[in-house]
């Protein structure tokens, strides 16, 4: 598939899709939007993609924000269609895919680059990363989940301030804060990203995925989260993923996995 504001490649087992609009510090417009949708859609349902990476183009930004151009015109109806639509369509959606999605924050992540970054299992930064949800600036709130991701990741009163400010924070701040994982040089993010995928892939895809449903289900309203994780580790013991893994353990010798 051909995409003309991402680019999407795979090996061993890692896809990476990188955001490419360096005029733009890769900011997210509709066709933006609906390509990752598209390129994290086929990554999730190929076999052989173990782990996801998104990344922007360049050393300046992961995504600068929105392509404010787009909606500044819009009124109360539009605005409300844009969020619930967006939302749907990439936020929403990476947050739940069942392979596990990595965000490598290569510069700045602001606005709904921010809340893409947010939507991600986890993130590393390089230490030229700059975070923040500027948007009250512009007389509108985050629109993308930002106001609900950012409390959970680093509670409710730094989330305040950072709204309320529109300020941004660099990298160790964003560390200290719990809101990535690791920081890193600029040259070493990529690397560091794809040796954390590779340890990922090591284990049971299958039993990740159950994972990953049950962590997300704890943030979820009307949705008992251990009810979820009890479910879900009944259902691994009728896996091959299970038969392999434990057979391993007492053969005292490395799994592997079919991911079944």
């Amino acid at each position: 598939m051909s995409y003309n504001n991402i680019i999407s490649e795979s090996n061993n087992g890692i896809t990476t899709i990188t955001i490419n609009r360096p005029s733009k510090l890769n900011a997210l417009n509709k066709a933006t939007i609906q390509e990752l949708h598209d390129a994290l859609d086929a990554a999730n349902k190929d076999a052989n993609t173990k782990v996801i990476i998104v990344t922007g183009s360049g050393e300046k930004a992961f995504v600068a924000g929105a392509d404010i151009s787009e909606f500044a015109h819009f009124d109360v109806a539009n605005g409300g269609k844009l969020a619930a639509k967006g939302q749907e369509l990439l936020f929403d959606f990476v947050e739940n895919l069942s392979t596990p999605v990595i965000a490598a924050v290569n510069g700045f992540a602001l606005g709904g680059g921010l809340e893409l970054a947010m939507a991600c299992h986890f993130r590393v930064a390089s230490d030229n990363a700059r975070m923040g949800l500027p948007e009250t600036s512009l007389g509108v709130i985050p629109g993308y989940g930002g106001t609900q991701r950012l409390p959970q990741l680093v509670g409710k009163g730094r989330a305040m301030e950072l709204v309320m400010t529109a300020g941004m924070i660099d990298a160790n701040q964003a560390l200290a804060y719990g809101l990535v994982n690791h920081v890193t040089t600029q040259e070493e993010l990529l690397p560091l990203a794809e040796k954390i995928a590779s340890k990922i892939m090591r284990n049971s895809s299958v039993a990740i995925k159950g994972a990953i449903k049950a962590v997300n289900a704890n943030f979820k309203d009307g949705v008992d989260g251990f009810q979820v994780e009890i479910e879900e580790f009944g259902n691994c013991f009728g896996t091959e993923d299970f038969t392999e893994g434990t057979t391993a353990f007492l053969e005292k010798r490395k799994a592997d996995f079919p991911g079944k």
